[in-house]
């Protein structure tokens, strides 16, 4: 009996209430198999594949209009190509040439005074939204005639501003008493457009921020009230925390306006005088277009893509932080 107890504490084959045993590695396996592991399940499996059937129209057309186009420009930019003929390899003779020419730097410097210029448009256009963010008669017949602008297009705006420049028979002569020639001196071109530019884009801001204005929560508002809150203080410390989506979506889309700037150049100036108000995508038109240099346009386009690439990804990068 005893030999009999220690050979079974040798051996390990212990009861079921002794640890180590049966009881301590579960219910019997059978041998030679795994445990199963759950799969989805097939209702999770049929959303899966509805939300991809849903996204595969939608992803095919991104690639087909964006990120080929993308990539073809950039394949292009290394190329010497009319448009006409078979296109030579030239590696980054395209780009040396890019920045060795005067205009590029004369048309990035344009960029740069359009980014800080028309960044006036989101402090303007929620200044008007406060304005007309009231009820009271007639407020909408008023809306309406501030967001005229915007609907108008960009040849029709040019060719107002361009009439209202005239130095002969212009409002802007008769205002001042004389002509002054803004659209052809060099020194006053690119203000006097961007100044054109910044009227429908006001517009825009203002939709933007009349949308977030009817977002506000009432309670805090009312709540700053009681507590004296008024003026500057209920703006800067009640409005505009919770206008900073809307304000963050405006700075955006009136950065990436400003950067990709095009027709009231070509309406208004044509980028003269002289190639004094050109921009990046007004230059890789004009090279394309006019002189059939499309491996020198791409080049261009390529950099106007990456500087307006940094940005975005700079400003995607804070929002999904702010998310976080």
């Amino acid at each position: 009996m005893v030999h009999s107890v220690s050979r079974q504490s040798i051996s390990g084959d212990t009861g079921p209430g002794m640890p180590g045993g049966a009881a301590q590695s579960g219910a019997p396996r059978v041998p030679g198999t795994a445990p199963r592991r759950r799969g989805p399940s097939p209702t999770a499996r049929r959303q899966r594949r509805a939300a991809f059937l849903f996204l595969a129209p939608a992803c095919v057309m991104v690639a087909i209009y964006v990120v080929w186009p993308i990539l073809s420009t950039i394949r292009i930019s290394f190329f010497n190509w009319d448009g006409m003929t078979d296109p030579s390899f030239v590696g980054l003779a395209n780009y040396v040439e890019l920045f060795h020419t005067s205009t590029f730097y004369t048309a990035l410097k344009n960029n740069l005074i359009w980014l800080l210029l028309f960044l006036l448009a989101p402090p303007m256009g929620l200044a008007v939204a406060l304005y007309l963010n009231q009820a009271v008669a007639g407020i909408r017949i008023v809306k309406s005639l501030f967001f005229a602008p915007f609907v108008l297009s960009g040849v029709v705006v040019g060719l107002i501003f361009s009439w209202f420049y005239d130095p002969t028979f212009g409002l802007l002569a008769l205002i001042l008493g004389h002509g002054v020639p803004v659209l052809g001196d060099a020194r006053y071109a690119t203000p006097g457009i961007i100044f054109a530019a910044l009227w429908p884009q006001t517009a825009y801001c203002m939709i933007l921020y009349l949308t977030g204005l009817t977002a506000l929560n009432a309670e805090q508002v009312e709540a700053a009230r009681m507590e004296g809150a008024h003026g500057w203080s209920m703006l800067w410390h009640v409005i505009l925390p919770q206008l900073r989506p809307t304000t963050f979506m405006a700075i955006v889309v009136t950065v990436i306006g400003a950067l990709r700037s095009f027709d009231l150049i070509s309406v208004m100036t044509g980028g003269g005088p002289f190639e004094s108000s050109t921009v990046l995508a007004y230059y890789m038109y004009d090279q394309a277009i006019k002189y059939y240099r499309i491996g020198y346009s791409a080049s261009v386009a390529v950099v106007l893509f990456a500087i307006m690439l940094v940005y975005i990804v700079y400003h995607l990068r804070r929002m999904l932080r702010a998310e976080q």
